[in-house]
Parts: structure tokens; sequence; C-alpha cells
């Protein structure tokens, strides 16, 4: 499996709802933030780290296809694809605050695709975490 094929897998995930606004007229909506510390952590180092794994994939793909298949698979184009994808199952999958810390330090110290991808290989759940 390719290490940015592998950075799709992972997930996190978080839900909100709006409640009525204070005051009397028409109220305006107020999103109620429902999820939990750690998840609120999670969806933030998705965010974060989006972007290095986009550009990632694209430099790995380019690097890997030929240029039929590269232009046949038009990189440029899929990338608001690949954003919305890897964020939806970021944002919905359950994570230990561990795999979290990973996405958060990985995102902060390792700015090339190789080193990332080795990095994120530590968000393997461990034995203990469900």
């Amino acid at each position: 499996m390719k290490p940015f094929a592998l950075a799709l897998l992972i997930g996190c995930g978080g839900g909100q709802h709006v409640e009525p606004g204070p005051g009397s007229g028409d109220p305006l909506p107020v999103y109620k933030d429902s999820r939990s510390p750690i998840e609120k952590r999670r969806d933030l180092a998705c965010e974060a780290i989006q972007p290095k794994l986009t550009q990632c994939a694209v430099a790995d793909a380019k690097a890997t296809m030929s240029p039929k298949e590269l232009a046949d698979l038009k990189p440029d184009e899929l990338v608001a694809k690949h954003k919305a994808e890897f964020l939806k199952q970021c944002k919905t999958s359950s994570m230990s605050s561990r795999q979290v810390r990973v996405l958060e330090v990985c995102n902060k110290e390792e700015s090339a695709c190789d080193p990332l991808a080795e990095c994120l290989k530590n968000l393997e759940p461990q034995k203990n975490e469900k």
C-alpha cells in the first residue's frame, strides 16, 4: 500500500447542532460545538496535516505513474476531491489521544513526504487501544 493511501485510511469525526439564539425576535442560529476536547484536537490535526498529505499524494503520483497514466488521472484536478475525502475520513474515525498526538507531531516535525509517511506509521493502534 502506498504511504499516502494509508493516510487516507485514518479518520476523525465530530458533530454539531444548531440551537436557537438568545433574545427575542428572529434569533440567529447559534452553533453549539458538541465535540469532545479530543475530537476538537483531532479535527484541527486533520485540517493541519491535510495539505501536506495532498501534496505528497500528487508528488507520489507524478513520480510513480507513466505520463499517460498521469494525464488520465489529472492530479491537479483531484486535489479538492482528495482534500474532501481525507477530511471526511479523518474527521469521522475514532482516534485515541496518542493517535491524535501522532498527527500533531508528524505535521509539526516532518515536511518531506518520505519522513512524513514513516512518522504516520505510528498511527497504527496499539494493543491496548480500541
